[in-house]
């Protein structure tokens, strides 16, 4: 639902869960002209007020989820042969994806000389076989596909935000700057989010603090009081991947919750075939200035519903 740009609805009661911030009705500059071409073009959008959760889904609270409902997640379970003609055995058995960094300098031309399908890797275990999440319970859940994200969302009475509700709520009330705190992404040579220092992939000088995720809350919150929007991990929207082009003509607007948005998603050229696509937004502990300048609030790429990785996670939201 849209509103009339610079309007407000006024803040309904008590959140309807604690550790929720309230994203006031407005409008804002949505995308950008002057980094990556999926971001672009710019243009303006109206979403209505929402409840959106101030941190991401966390490790502890997933567990929660699992113990009362037995849900298994898709990293957990083999994949149907029948999804992935030609695919090799190894390729099916219950995985995926992990950042595995290379010894020493090997360029970033082959992005799967540091990502590797890990045979038993899942959100209890994110590196794989004798990894846990021992001590890590405050961090954010991640090798969850977006079918796991919605189920957790419909079991805790949330939804998955849009990309335009995301992005709305990432800027913090702030617009017209590179981050959601302002134009530098160090001020003062102060870290502000869970990014990559360094040589991207081969050595990380831990600037930060972290090599990986890090706890929920760790870094400094935007605006309207939201974690980690930025770096750590990205999160999954509800968007079905449009080209902004058409999401800016109002394409969406027909269709982006139907059958046709979620063909369109599909990149018929790439090489996992035809798995539909979602949005992700906001960054990750792997984006650097060298590689990935992603750690952006305009920032977007597009993840088959089928994938999980690393460093993929994901908040929920409620609408009034």
């Amino acid at each position: 639902m849209t509103v009339a740009p610079g309007t407000s609805r006024p803040r309904p009661g008590r959140p309807p869960a604690r550790d929720m911030a309230w994203i006031p009705a407005g409008s804002f500059v949505m995308g950008s002209d002057h980094h990556y071409p999926e971001e672009a073009p710019a243009h303006r959008v109206a979403v209505e007020g929402f409840w959106i959760d101030r941190h991401l889904v966390t490790n502890a609270q997933f567990l929660r989820f699992v113990k009362a409902t037995g849900h298994i997640t898709l990293a957990e379970q083999p994949a149907d042969p029948a999804d992935y003609p030609g695919a090799l055995p190894e390729l099916l058995a219950p995985s995926s994806i992990v950042f595995v960094p290379p010894p020493g300098p090997i360029g970033t031309g082959d992005p799967y000389r540091w990502w590797q399908y890990v045979a038993g890797a899942n959100w209890r275990h994110p590196e794989g076989p004798g990894s846990s999440i021992r001590e890590r319970e405050q961090h954010p859940v991640v090798h969850v596909a977006h079918a796991d994200a919605a189920a957790y969302a419909i079991w805790i009475g949330k939804s998955l935000p849009s990309e335009a509700e995301w992005e709305r709520a990432a800027w913090g009330g702030r617009e017209g700057v590179e981050f959601a705190w302002g134009d530098e992404l160090h001020p003062g040579g102060r870290p502000l989010a869970n990014t990559f220092q360094g040589d991207f992939p081969h050595h990380n000088s831990l600037l930060d603090g972290y090599a990986g995720s890090s706890p929920v809350g760790a870094f400094p919150a935007n605006g309207y009081g939201l974690f980690d929007t930025i770096g750590n991990v990205w999160e999954w929207t509800d968007s079905w991947y449009l080209d902004h082009g058409a999401r800016a003509a109002g394409a969406e607007g027909c269709c982006a919750s139907g059958s046709e948005a979620r063909e369109a998603s599909i990149d018929r050229a790439s090489q996992h075939g035809a798995i539909p696509r979602k949005v992700m937004k906001g960054g990750s502990f792997l984006c650097a200035p060298s590689y990935c300048r992603r750690y952006r609030p305009a920032a977007r790429l597009a993840q088959g519903i089928d994938t999980s990785t690393c460093h993929l996670g994901f908040r929920c939201l409620v609408r009034p």
